[in-house]
């Protein structure tokens, strides 16, 4: 089996590295177009970011940026997160923040016309909406007309639990881009089809080799982190059902009925009650 030649774009640090990349705001600017849809005088020319990547400063340490946050020349931000995992308040979270990002554009009393569209893409390791579909948009539309006056808060998701798709299978930029992004590190070429400019120079920018010991070293202990994180958290959840059990079993329910209710096994269960 050939080595891979590239990060998982899903760790913290990769992330941002790749899109938080001041030298390199092609990537940004070209996913931002094909995620958002945006097409002739829309289209993102030129970035400013707002947070560009910088590494750790101690080892273990968080990013010291939470997402990719940017606006171009005609004012309109964009804030991009990658969620690993779904977290309490998520969707009211997110709500929150383009609103507060919406409403610190101008100071109390100033000209409402001077406030410029805010753009949320959130890409997800997760199921978070219902239906198939792993790329959704969302706007503040007329329940009736389906007109969406109200055009400045726009919100884009990538659910990667929901790409299927495989290198062949590839149509659409935003395929190729949630390609990259759910599958670059279990590659060792880049896709025959990657013609776009900015996706290419994704892959580059994700190739390990173009990384320095200092660079790889955060992104190593990062996924670290983030394995310790999901340890903790399956082994909560663990012990919860394991209460779960002993107290359903002292109320002397059916084996059948607690193992549908706790997903375990009728075996898993005599192994806890014993």
């Amino acid at each position: 089996m050939a080595k891979t030649r590239f990060v998982d774009v899903k760790n913290d640090v990769a992330f941002r590295k790749i899109f938080g990349n001041e030298q390199r705001t092609v990537i940004l600017i070209s996913f931002l177009n094909a995620v958002l849809d945006l097409t002739n005088e829309d289209q993102i020319i030129d970035i400013q970011l707002i947070n560009p990547f910088q590494l750790p400063r101690i080892r273990g340490e968080k990013s010291s940026i939470i997402d990719v946050n940017a606006k171009d020349k005609r004012g309109r931000s964009f804030i991009i997160e990658m969620q690993v995992a779904e977290k309490d308040g998520f969707g009211k979270r997110i709500q929150y923040y383009i609103c507060k990002d919406y409403a610190a554009q101008i100071e109390i009393g100033a000209e409402y016309p001077k406030l410029k569209p805010v753009y949320f893409v959130g890409i997800l390791n997760f199921k978070f909406f219902p239906g198939e579909s792993y790329y959704s948009k969302h706007l503040i539309i007329d329940e009736e007309t389906g007109a969406c006056t109200l055009s400045d808060l726009n919100f884009r998701f990538i659910e990667l639990t929901k790409f299927k798709k495989k290198e062949n299978e590839l149509e659409t930029i935003i395929d190729k881009w949630t390609y990259f992004i759910k599958r670059a590190h279990k590659l060792s070429l880049v896709p025959t089809n990657t013609t776009d400019e900015g996706l290419q120079a994704a892959y580059e920018e994700a190739e390990k080799h173009n990384w320095t010991k200092e660079e790889y070293d955060a992104y190593i202990y990062s996924g670290m982190r983030e394995q310790d994180e999901k340890g903790r958290i399956d082994l909560a959840v663990k012990k919860k059902t394991i209460e779960i059990v002993k107290k359903l079993w002292k109320k002397e329910m059916p084996l059948e009925e607690i193992a549908e209710i706790t997903g375990l096994s009728k075996a898993e269960i005599q192994q806890i009650v014993q």
